[in-house]
């Protein structure tokens, strides 16, 4: 069973930035797509994006798209995400996530198998 952690939210204001982390435990972390969702108070969890095992495809929802880059680092079995022109609408629990594919093309939840307990972004106006 893998246990993912997630690192790195906070308290940021309008147009900042923050780094998100996901360490993960296990040796197979390089054989699978991995993910960030977020989950906005009275909303459902939403995907955010995704990237192959490989590092070499990437997938943004619109909503962020332009303004957020994930990356991994298969060596350190941690997956990044870089959040830059943070809005209000950003503010959510973010989710790391391990893809039951290779590609993690797939955005939807059920295609995720792992989840991390989740970390607290909060961007103020």
């Amino acid at each position: 069973q893998v246990q993912l952690v997630e690192s790195g939210g906070g308290l940021v204001q309008v147009g900042g930035s923050l780094r998100l982390s996901c360490a993960a435990s296990g040796r197979t972390f390089s054989d699978y797509g991995m993910g960030w969702f977020r989950q906005a108070p009275g909303k459902e969890r939403e995907f955010v994006s995704s990237i192959s095992w490989s590092g070499r495809f990437t997938y943004y929802s619109d909503s962020v798209k332009g303004r957020f880059t994930i990356s991994r680092d298969n060596a350190k079995n941690t997956v990044y995400l870089q959040m830059n022109s943070l809005k209000p609408e950003d503010t959510a629990v973010y989710f790391c996530a391990r893809s039951s594919s290779s590609s993690g093309s797939d955005p939807s939840s059920a295609a995720f198998a792992s989840w991390g307990q989740g970390t607290q972004v909060t961007v103020s106006s």
